[in-house]
């Protein structure tokens, strides 16, 4: 009969596995908006009326467009996209979009109409990005 006995190696690689394992849990979790992107309201329009993709990025620079919390740049950011990122723009505030978009190409499903307005709750992720970086290039 074999026998199990915890050593202080394999405790500390269990909780190393343990803690890298919420780790990552913890990073694919998404952080909702402080200010909800709303789609829909409209039944013969899609629930986001554009497409778009990040663009114009400076790969020199930090390489990435911050999506934020609530449309302001004093807002967290909560994501980052890069050039080529495609995303569906579902409201505009001044200078920003409120965006949903998918980090593993699942369909979003806001590309079909949904009568009444309301705040997105996923499946993908959602959040404010400024206009200057994405090409509306559909709706």
């Amino acid at each position: 009969m074999f026998e199990f006995k915890a050593t202080a190696k394999s405790t500390a690689l269990a909780s190393l596995a343990a803690l890298a394992a919420f780790s990552a849990a913890a990073q694919d979790a998404r952080i909702r908006p402080q200010v909800p992107v709303v789609v829909g309201g409209d039944p013969d329009m899609d629930a986001c009326g554009s497409v778009g993709a990040v663009e114009g990025l400076d790969p020199g620079g930090d390489g990435f467009l911050a999506v934020k919390a609530a449309p302001s740049l004093k807002a967290p950011r909560i994501d980052k996209l890069t050039n080529g990122k495609h995303v569906h723009i579902c409201q505009a505030d001044g200078d920003w979009y409120g965006i949903i978009y998918s980090t593993t190409r699942q369909d979003c499903k806001v590309s079909t109409p949904w009568p009444r307005a309301k705040p997105y709750n996923g499946p993908c992720r959602s959040g404010w990005a400024h206009k200057r970086w994405i090409n509306a290039y559909a709706g």
